[in-house]
């Protein structure tokens, strides 16, 4: 088990200790609620990473990398932050799935590309925003993200 998890999961174990013992009524509510949810969205994962699994069953690898590899160029860039910006999945999904397309011969900018449109831009909540902020501030505030999006993936490309 790498460090990062073990990290995270005792992060997340002493915060759950502070919360029981600050307020234990709510806490308990709180990982109800987290349960529920859980349930709730448990379908969805299920029915991801199966088309996961058949993706990258049927799609060679030399495909995938020859699309988003470091050889696809501002094409395969553009076309995967856009497929990001489009889908709505969770992002607890998203990043297994970018874990594969890595091994799977994708380049680190594509993926970050994709991870960062996926959770900053909302296509599907988009008709909300245009409701809540206004016409001229969810195009300007998805239009900022996009580019903040693809600048945050080629400096992980410069990074990494």
């Amino acid at each position: 088990m790498s460090a990062t998890i073990i990290l995270i999961n005792l992060a997340s174990l002493v915060c759950l200790v502070i919360a029981l013992i600050k307020d234990r009524r709510k806490a308990v509510k709180g990982l109800y609620v987290a349960a529920k949810t859980f349930i709730r969205i448990l379908p969805v994962v299920f029915i991801i990473i199966i088309l996961i699994g058949l993706l990258l069953g049927f799609v060679p690898k030399e495909l995938i990398a020859r699309i988003i590899g470091e050889q696809a160029g501002w094409d395969g860039l553009l076309g995967v932050a856009l497929l990001g910006a489009v889908l709505h999945i969770p992002s607890l999904i998203s990043y297994p799935l970018a874990g594969s397309l890595l091994q799977s011969g994708a380049s680190v900018t594509a993926v970050a590309a994709f991870i960062t449109t996926l959770t900053m831009i909302g296509m599907v909540t988009f008709p909300l925003e245009i409701k809540e902020l206004g016409k001229k501030m969810a195009f300007l505030r998805n239009g900022l993200s996009f580019i903040v999006a693809l600048l945050i993936a080629l400096l992980m490309g410069v990074i990494l």
